[in-house]
């Protein structure tokens, strides 16, 4: 712990264990919509009809949940994952399904870690436009927007931006079509 601490210093070492505390009742709250209520008490920017099942947050102490906005009538599933290490936003209509991952930062570890002169820490926020959806376990990396009415298949990884109506998958994604051919498919 030592280590750690003289890293990043007692007042992100007591923000850090204030939010842990908070973000323990918010896991608590058995409904949904008290979840929403307490984590807009905490900073978060919640649109109205949204559900939180079971979220996690990572890195809060960083941004704060003021590093959360989450527009109306999205769905979060149970067990994504948020890193709030930069600003995560979610538009209107957004849909996470289980356990997603949104990184927003890469650090190899402390400072005298022997690959930081390679791969030093960085950061950068994730954006999710309106109407997009993103499978179960799809991983999102840090800098990334996900265009409006995107599809991101199950298990995806999203190593870098996605068009407005497009559907990718794989590992890493990859764009295999669009909303828009889907729709006129459906509609012969």
């Amino acid at each position: 712990m030592g280590r750690a601490l003289s890293e990043i210093g007692w007042r992100r070492a007591l923000r850090y264990a204030w939010l842990e505390i908070a973000l323990l009742v918010e896991r608590a709250l058995l409904f949904p919509p008290a979840r929403a209520v307490w984590l807009r008490l905490l900073g978060a920017s919640i649109g109205t009809d949204s559900l939180l099942m079971d979220v996690r947050f990572t890195n809060a102490d960083r941004t704060g949940l003021a590093g959360l906005r989450v527009g109306a009538s999205c769905y979060l599933g149970r067990g994504v994952r948020l890193d709030l290490a930069e600003r995560v936003t979610l538009a209107d209509h957004v849909t996470l399904g289980d356990e997603v991952l949104i990184l927003t930062h890469t650090n190899v570890g402390y400072a005298n870690h022997p690959l930081q002169d390679v791969f030093p820490p960085s950061q950068a926020p994730v954006v999710i436009e309106r109407g997009a959806y993103l499978g179960a376990r799809a991983l999102v990396l840090p800098g990334v927007t996900i265009g409006s009415e995107a599809f991101v298949a199950a298990g995806a990884i999203v190593t870098r931006d996605v068009a407005p109506g497009d559907i990718v998958r794989g590992q890493p994604a990859d764009v295999v079509g669009t909303v828009a051919a889907r729709r006129g498919q459906s509609s012969s």
